[in-house]
């Protein structure tokens, strides 16, 4: 596990997060502003419609007809506007920011199995790691121990060889 491609894949995570987050705000703040705005338009806009329609359809029939056809065209209309301020965002920066956002969180979680399988081995078999630390300074003392008790066997079999038995 590197800690660079670690940071590196942080770094673009957060980057293409950042990303994400700037394409959907700005996608609600235009679709709100434009259902504001229709809202306002529509708001004068059919108040002037309905009043010049009931003003038609009170003289053709009851104002209670005329009442409720008006009110069932601004239903309509209302729905259509919902409808229509309703779209997804459909554009290939968010395409390509997703994308890049799913390539990083795969080489994170790539990152985050190989520190786990090196933990787990570490864990496991903790003298693993430690072998190769400890094989030349044991090596060494073995040989420096076999080296004095060969020169000490050497030194205490000369003296007797060279005096004579009685």
């Amino acid at each position: 596990m590197d800690t660079e491609n670690v940071a590196k894949h942080l770094r673009l995570l957060w980057r293409t997060d950042r990303v994400i987050a700037d394409i959907r705000l700005r996608h609600l703040l235009v679709g709100f502003g434009l259902r504001a705005l229709a809202a306002l338009i529509a708001c004068f806009g059919l108040l002037m419609f309905e009043l010049a329609a009931y003003l038609a359809l009170v003289q053709i029939t009851s104002a209670v007809v005329a009442a409720a056809v008006l009110g069932t065209c601004n239903v309509v209309l209302a729905a259509l506007l919902l409808m229509l301020a309703g779209r997804e965002p459909a554009g290939r920066e968010l395409e390509l920011a997703n994308e890049m956002h799913a390539s990083s969180m795969d080489a994170l979680q790539a990152e985050a199995r190989s520190l786990q399988s090196y933990l787990s081995g570490l864990i496991n078999h903790p003298l693993n790691s430690l072998v190769p630390l400890l094989i030349i300074p044991l090596a060494t003392m073995i040989i420096k121990t076999l080296r004095s008790h060969d020169v000490s066997e050497t030194e205490a079999t000369s003296p007797s060889a060279d005096t004579p038995p009685s």
